[in-house]
C-alpha cells in the first residue's frame, strides 16, 4: 500500500515538474520582455544577455567633480575597485628598433611623428616598415617605432587618485547591481505619445465589448427562444459569414468607409465590429440549454421578453458573457490592420497602441529598452483579463454543448 502511493506521489511529481518546465519555458519571452523594459539601453546589448536589469555602479573621485563607474582591476598583484575616469585614450605600442622583444604601450599624446606627419621616418621590423616616433621616457627622449594602436582606459582609486592603472575597457569587469528604470514607461509615453494612444485603444474596446455583448445577446435570444419565418435559415446564412476571410472585406468595407466620411475616426474602428456571428452563436446555444419551462412560467406572471432575458437568462449566462468578453476584448484590442487601413499614420490623435507601437519600432530601433516597455504597456493588460476570465471557457464549454 505504501508502495503504491510512494510511486503515485512521484508519477504526480513528475508530471508537475514537467508542467512547471513547459509553463516556464513558454512565459520565458514574457518575463524577458518585462524585464527588458527596465534595463538601461546598454543593458539591453549585453552578450550573454542577463534576464534581471543591471547597472553599473557609481562612485566620486576625491579631487573630481561628478560621478564615475566602478570597475575591477588588478592593482600591485590584488584585484581593486577603481573608478574609470577617461574611457578612450589612444596607446601606441612601441618597441626599440634595436630590440624589439620589448614592446612599450604609451599614450600617443605623448610621442610626435620623427620627421613629421608628411615625411615622417620609417624602420624594418621583421620585414615590414614601421613609423618612428619621438617619445620622452624619464626626462630622455627617445625614438621608437610603433607596431600598432589600441585604446585603453584611464582608472584610478577613488580614495587616492595617485594610484592609475590603464588597461581596456571592454576587457575589464564593472561593479554591478541590481536595479530599475521605471523611466523607460515615461519615456515612451513621452516618446510616442503613448498615453492617448491608451485611451483611444481603452475606448474602442470598451465600446466593442459592450456593443458585441448587447447585439450578440440580443441575437442569441432571438434565434434560440422566438419563432419567426425563416429563423434557421437566417441563423445559418448569418453563421457562415464567419468563413468569409477579413482580406475579401478589407477593400468593400474600405469603400464603405470612405462613401460614409468615417475614414481616419475613430468611430470607424468600433461600429463596424460590433456585430459579431460568433458571440451571437456563442449566446444562442448557451441560451437553448436554459430550461423553457423556466421562461414559459415568467410569461404566466407576466413578464415581457426583455424581463426574461434581463432577470433570467442573463444572470445563468456569466460563463458564456464572460468567454465572449474575453474573446472580443483580446481581438479590439490587439487589432492591428484593419487601424493601419482606415486610420492616417500621421494622424496620431486618433492612433491606438498597435500602430503607436509600429511607429515606435522605427524611432527607438536602436532602444529595445523603450520598444519593450511599449510593448509591455499593450500585451500586460490583455493577460490580466486572460487570467482573471480564462476560468469561465470550461464552464462556458460544458455548458453550451453542441445542443441545437
Amino acid at each position: 500500500m505504501k508502495s503504491q502511493k510512494l510511486a503515485t506521489y512521484l508519477r504526480n511529481g513528475l508530471i508537475y515538474l514537467v508542467l512547471t518546465g513547459f509553463a516556464l519555458i513558454m512565459l520565458f519571452p514574457f518575463f524577458f520582455m518585462f524585464f527588458t523594459s527596465f534595463k538601461e539601453p546598454r543593458d539591453t546589448f549585453r552578450y550573454p544577455p542577463r534576464l534581471l536589469p543591471r547597472a553599473v555602479e557609481m562612485t566620486s573621485v576625491s579631487g573630481m567633480e561628478g560621478e564615475f563607474p566602478l570597475y575591477e582591476v588588478d592593482f600591485e598583484g590584488e584585484t581593486r575597485q577603481f573608478a574609470l575616469i577617461e574611457s578612450s585614450i589612444r596607446i601606441g605600442i612601441f618597441v626599440d628598433p634595436a630590440q624589439p622583444d620589448t614592446p612599450l604601450e604609451i599614450p600617443l599624446s605623448q610621442t610626435s611623428p620623427r620627421g613629421g606627419f608628411v615625411d615622417q621616418e620609417v624602420v624594418v621590423i621583421d620585414g615590414e616598415e614601421r613609423p618612428l616616433f619621438d617619445v620622452e621616457i624619464a626626462g630622455e627622449t627617445v625614438t621608437l617605432a610603433q607596431l600598432s594602436q589600441t585604446a585603453r582606459g584611464r582608472f584610478v582609486d577613488p580614495d587616492n587618485p595617485a594610484h592609475e592603472v590603464m588597461q581596456n575597457v571592454r576587457l575589464s569587469t564593472p561593479i554591478e547591481s541590481l536595479t530599475a528604470h521605471p523611466q523607460n514607461y515615461r519615456d515612451v509615453v513621452e516618446l510616442q505619445g503613448l498615453d492617448r494612444s491608451l485611451t483611444n485603444t481603452i475606448l474602442v474596446t470598451l465600446l466593442v465589448v459592450v456593443g458585441t455583448l448587447t447585439t450578440s445577446v440580443l441575437g442569441g435570444y432571438a434565434f434560440a427562444r422566438m419563432r419567426f419565418p425563416g429563423r434557421d435559415n437566417l441563423f445559418v446564412l448569418y453563421l457562415g459569414t464567419i468563413m468569409i476571410p477579413f482580406v475579401v472585406l478589407v477593400t468593400p468595407m474600405y469603400q464603405f468607409m470612405v462613401a460614409i466620411g468615417w475614414v481616419d475616426r475613430i468611430v470607424s474602428l468600433i461600429l463596424p465590429w460590433i456585430f459579431s456571428a460568433y458571440g451571437t452563436f456563442l449566446m444562442r446555444q448557451f441560451f437553448i440549454t436554459i430550461p423553457k419551462e423556466i421562461e414559459e412560467a415568467a410569461l404566466i406572471d407576466g413578464a415581457s421578453r426583455l424581463q426574461i432575458l434581463w432577470r433570467i437568462f442573463l444572470p445563468a449566462s456569466t460563463p458564456a458573457l464572460a468567454t465572449l468578453t474575453t474573446f472580443v476584448f483580446l481581438y479590439a484590442w490587439n487589432s492591428f490592420f484593419w487601424p493601419l487601413v482606415v486610420i492616417n499614420t500621421g494622424n496620431t490623435a486618433n492612433h491606438v497602441l498597435t500602430l503607436s507601437l509600429n511607429v515606435l519600432r522605427g524611432r527607438a530601433a536602436d532602444s529595445p529598452n523603450l520598444i519593450l516597455a511599449g510593448a509591455a504597456i499593450a500585451i500586460l493588460p490583455p493577460m490580466i483579463i486572460f487570467i482573471l476570465g480564462q476560468r469561465f471557457f470550461v464552464e462556458s464549454a460544458t455548458a453550451s454543448g453542441v445542443k441545437g
